[in-house]
């Protein structure tokens, strides 16, 4: 039985969402069902965390990711809204799936299956192995989990070209010039990432050592840095990070 929460503030969709429950194959027990943000935050404050969560975009006091800067929440959310602007931010967060209302039944059973999926094998265990061997061996890890569409993809770092951050949210760039969302700040990238391979270059980037093509004096003190992938802007080295891009790219 999953146990279920849903933040919700119309009752239409509330009912339709409840509706379409019921005619689903997986048993699912809605714990309780909140209308705002203040409510979302008070009940997660005081109870233990549901097995998933369904949670409405525009509440009646405010925008539900506000409820993610009050309280961790731990389980997966299937998000729910009438308009797709917020789904990479949406994605960001805990979101394992992200439906458009009016929510149908076909919809509804592959958000749940996916939900099992992730459940038993990605977010239970790949994650938390690859977490598992970084710390017992004292070793950089080797590969990063990241979202194409939909699904997780688990890829290897040494096809990583660059990490970049826009709108708060960090993306992947693989030499193949594949981009892909990533779960994680750049601070918490720079963190874990092997420091020998990946430098952060400035507030917006993290680049690997064997993506970039050139660098070169800019403004006299600071550094530009040209990858072997066309970027949006160019990547600026600090004055006061200089001294030390160049020693570590010529690893000393």
């Amino acid at each position: 039985m999953i146990r279920a929460l849903i933040i919700e503030d119309e009752q239409i969709a509330r009912d339709n969402l409840l509706y379409h429950i019921t005619l689903i194959k997986e048993p699912i027990s809605i714990i309780a069902a909140i209308e705002t943000v203040e409510e979302a935050i008070a009940w997660l404050s005081q109870h233990a965390s549901p097995d998933l969560i369904f949670m409405d975009i525009y509440l009646k006091d405010g925008i539900s990711f506000s409820i993610f800067d009050q309280v961790k929440i731990k389980a997966p959310v299937i998000f729910t809204t009438a308009y797709d602007t917020f789904m990479l931010k949406a994605f960001e967060q805990t979101g394992i799936e992200y439906l458009l209302k009016p929510i149908n039944e076909q919809d509804l059973s592959k958000a749940i299956a996916k939900y099992k999926t992730l459940q038993s094998h990605f977010l239970d265990n790949q994650e938390k192995l690859a977490d598992y061997h970084s710390v017992k061996n004292n070793l950089p890890r080797s590969r990063i989990v990241v979202k194409k569409g939909i699904e997780f993809v688990s890829i290897p770092l040494e096809e990583a070209a660059y990490f970049f951050t826009d709108q708060k949210v960090s993306f992947l760039v693989t030499r193949e010039g594949r981009k892909y969302l990533v779960n994680k700040t750049l601070k918490e990238l720079e963190e874990e990432l092997d420091p020998k391979k990946f430098y952060r270059a400035n507030r917006k980037y993290i680049v690997h050592i064997n993506s970039i093509k050139s660098y070169r004096a800019s403004e006299k003190v600071k550094i530009l840095v040209e990858l072997i992938l066309p970027v949006p802007e160019d990547i600026i080295v600090s004055q006061e990070s200089a001294i030390e891009f160049r020693k570590w790219i010529s690893n000393l």
